[in-house]
């Protein structure tokens, strides 16, 4: 009589392990190593080579995130022609010099200028930035200790998103780089890589290189996302 009790109740308990399996499968959550995505960012255009950024692009069906500076006057119209193709833009500096670091009050004077630019090209606001140098720069320390960590907590507080990368294609490491290292540095196997990479008008090499890389993470399986659809945030760590 017992073994029979203990067959029923090692029956039950069998039943109950493999109800939790079955439960455990159907609905477990989609890993993280299991996304695929790759989000292409040009900083400091726009420029005369934007066109051709834009063609590449457009040939491989793709989007990308556009980190702009009011630099260029001329070439400002390109903001609004990348943001009809349907990029996403963002504003990275108005002037892209480190003195906006002297205080909240620089700061955010900059930014607000580049805002103006990006409203009166593409008809909105954008809550999207990119801080020169990244959140990580330590040139701001030359000019005002702490900055860095009081500007990314109130631009937050204001509803803006900031991002950095989780991947640099190292275009910018000198005036002219070759494409097939600039392609190399791109190439990452994380499920979702943020790359940065500059639209000025020296970087010709970024340009000669970006189908290269667009064909990598094709081949890889990923998709292409632009960072205004989607909840990925690269942060870097704050160094001042």
């Amino acid at each position: 009589m017992v073994s029979g009790k203990g067959d029923v109740l090692m029956k039950k308990i069998n039943i109950a392990i493999a109800f939790m399996l079955l439960i455990s499968l159907v609905y477990s959550p989609v890993h993280a190593d299991e996304v695929k995505e790759v989000y292409l960012t040009f900083d400091d255009g726009p420029s005369h080579n934007t066109p051709q950024v834009l063609d590449i692009l457009d040939k491989h069906n793709v989007k990308a995130t556009f980190f702009v500076t009011g630099e260029n006057a001329r070439y400002q119209s390109y903001i609004r022609t990348a943001y009809l193709k349907g990029h996403a833009i963002g504003a990275h500096s108005y002037t892209h010099k480190y003195s906006i670091y002297q205080s909240e009050e620089t700061y955010f004077e900059d930014l607000g200028n580049i805002e103006k630019i990006i409203k009166e090209q593409t008809g909105r606001t954008s809550k999207l930035i990119r801080f020169p140098g990244g959140s990580s720069n330590t040139v701001s320390r030359h000019y005002s200790q702490g900055i860095m960590a009081k500007v990314a907590q109130v631009v937050e507080k204001k509803g803006y998103k900031y991002y950095d990368w989780n991947v640099s294609s190292n275009d910018a490491t000198r005036r002219s780089v070759n494409p097939a290292r600039i392609i190399e540095s791109s190439k990452s196997r994380l499920p979702r890589v943020c790359i940065l990479m500059h639209d000025t008008a020296t970087k010709t090499t970024t340009v000669q290189a970006l189908p290269a890389i667009i064909e990598y993470y094709q081949a890889n399986g990923y998709t292409f996302k632009t960072l205004e659809h989607t909840d990925f945030v690269s942060h870097q760590r704050i160094n001042n």
